[in-house]
């Protein structure tokens, strides 16, 4: 019988396995032993919008080609009243803008208004439930008035507080209900409420669409009916067919039924290579029974999502042209994955990269109150935490009757990932690592990003993204596929975002441009800056420093002016 011993003694010698036997590293699930991580409370609180542009104070030099607009989007408001929202995911839509001209810096925020926001903001309370946060029977009303509340199905969310995503040439920002609302990326005005449902019978959409070259976005959404539960791949046109048109045209390309009807995945993205989307069925399920019930219960929506790491993970290929779905189902170890980073089509093998854990159970931690905790409270709340690293997964297309068992059909010079037919129609996938061990020292990688105007759904060799040594990201990271060595950015106490490339105008070269990301620091009062990286050295060129605070928020996307050059486009 083996020793009792304490957790944080298990992990470390979990790391020294991980050393001794590399092999086995793909078995491990990688947490981590840190001490001594300082608070980052400061940056999940609610902070004032600034409607009117300010002024920046620009240390070192911005390019000059570098003219558009960084937007940012991310919870800037946690509380109405008394009430207080109980998931990071919750707090309301704010919208940042940093507006680059000829290497001059200003900055603009605007909470959006959507009608959860207005309401809230009417009553003074939460009036609108969110991911993991119910909102409570009016007050107002008599008890048998509340009583019959609790049965009334919630209605879904506008709070759109994910990304900034582009439908036909608008923008719009995204949550992952059946609402987008479109916006202008000047003003930040919000602007019209569009609803999935009445286009195409979905029930919601990812707030990370794909794009084609000529501007069709691909997206995914559920829907539930006598079918059960399907996942739907979406194509929308890419131009409009009259002035005001919003998501008219769209259409389902194909169907997947969920392996469980009352348990779906959740699933936050997708992936796609030139003619393929790829669609991960991880073993993070929606519990539909829990869901329906929640309000019932007195619970969050977040209640309803269970990890299963029983199950596998399964890759289902459908072609995006045709849309048909590939009878072969490609099988993985269970896993969690947030991003993909690309995927692409060599030799007769469908390339995907994404970034991924062994943990699913992670959702729940996010709790406000979690990411406000200090001291060893904080540590074992983040050493509980299974780190995200970028992997690689090889599918072989053309797997048929006649194709050999037990034999790894991945014949790439340059890849290590596995895959093995065991049984008809299944195959087996091993990943293999896109990163040497010092990564574990920056504790991951997440928040991926790549040159996508020229290299999405193409083979490429640079990503970028967040190192996460921390519950928020603390480092900003370069990734070189072919070597797998790492550049770095990371100063002590500062927060960086999500990296957005922008490429140089007539770059020859991958990697030939810009990182803009917006960096955070809990130590000192508005503190905020815009940093601009050098891609290719990853050295500071400069910053733009904002006199406001900032809550640390998730996606980013560069709005080229109207003069730049149409390869930023």
């Amino acid at each position: 019988r083996f020793p009792e011993l304490p957790l944080s003694t298990m992990f470390k010698l979990l790391r020294i396995l991980n050393k001794l036997y590399p092999s086995s590293r793909n078995e491990i699930q990688r947490y981590s032993t840190v001490r001594g991580l300082e608070s980052v409370e400061a940056l999940v609180r609610t902070v004032p919008e600034t409607p009117e542009p300010i002024e920046t104070r620009v240390c070192g030099q911005i390019p000059a080609w570098v003219n558009g607009s960084f937007l940012r989007n991310g919870p800037g408001k946690f509380e109405f009243g008394n009430d207080k929202y109980n998931h990071w995911f919750d707090g309301m839509a704010l919208l940042h803008q940093f507006k680059i001209e000829a290497g001059v810096v200003s900055y603009r925020s605007r909470f959006l208004r959507s009608d959860s926001y207005n309401t809230n903001c009417e009553h003074n309370r939460i009036m609108v439930s969110e991911f993991g946060t119910l909102a409570m029977p009016d007050p107002c009303k008599n008890v048998f008035q509340r009583f019959l509340s609790r049965f009334e199905m919630p209605k879904a969310t506008d709070n759109a507080s994910v990304s900034f995503v582009k439908y036909k040439g608008d923008y719009y920002v995204s949550t992952e209900t059946n609402f987008m609302r479109r916006v202008d990326p000047e003003s930040l005005d919000t602007m019209d409420k569009v609803d999935w449902s009445k286009f195409i019978a979905v029930n919601g959409a990812t707030a990370h669409p794909h794009y084609d070259p000529d501007g069709t976005t691909y997206n995914m959404g559920n829907s539930y009916g006598k079918q059960g539960s399907l996942y739907n791949i979406i194509r929308v046109p890419s131009e409009k067919g009259a002035a005001g048109e919003t998501l008219e045209g769209a259409q389902v390309v194909c169907s997947i039924p969920a392996v469980d009807k009352m348990k779906p995945s959740y699933y936050h993205s997708f992936a796609m290579s030139e003619n393929y989307v790829i669609f991960i069925e991880q073993p993070i399920k929606l519990d539909l029974l829990k869901i329906l019930t929640a309000k019932v219960r007195g619970k969050g929506l977040s209640e309803g999502i269970c990890w299963e790491p029983k199950q596998d993970t399964v890759f289902h290929v459908c072609n995006k042209h045709t849309g048909q779905l590939s009878s072969v189902k490609y099988h993985a170890k269970p896993l969690s994955t947030f991003h993909q980073i690309n995927a692409f089509e060599q030799d007769g093998f469908l390339v995907m990269d994404l970034c991924c854990s062994d943990d699913g159970g992670h959702l729940g931690n996010f709790l406000i109150q979690n990411l406000r905790k200090s001291g060893e409270a904080l540590d074992e709340m983040y050493n509980s935490l299974c780190r995200a690293f970028p992997r690689r997964f090889v599918l072989p297309l053309s797997v048929g009757p006649d194709t050999p068992t037990a034999l790894n059909l991945n014949t790439l010079p340059d890849s290590s990932a596995t895959a093995v037919k065991t049984g008809e129609g299944k195959v087996f996938c091993t990943h293999e690592d896109l990163h040497n061990s010092d990564l574990v020292d920056y504790g991951g990688l997440e928040f991926p990003q790549i040159n996508y105007a020229h290299y999405n759904a193409r083979k490429y060799r640079y990503f970028y993204g967040c190192g996460f040594r921390h519950l928020l990201g603390d480092s900003l990271l370069k990734v070189d596929i072919e070597t797998k060595q790492l550049k770095v950015w990371k100063q002590p106490g500062l927060f960086p975002s999500e990296p957005v490339f922008v490429p140089a105008p007539g770059a020859s070269e991958e990697d030939d441009g810009v990182i803009l990301s917006v960096v955070l620091t809990p130590r000192q009062d508005k503190s905020t800056f815009l940093l601009v990286l050098d891609a290719v050295s990853f050295e500071e060129l400069g910053r733009a420093e904002v006199p406001v605070n900032m809550p640390y928020g998730f996606h980013g996307y560069f709005h080229p002016s109207a003069n730049t050059p149409t390869d930023l486009s």
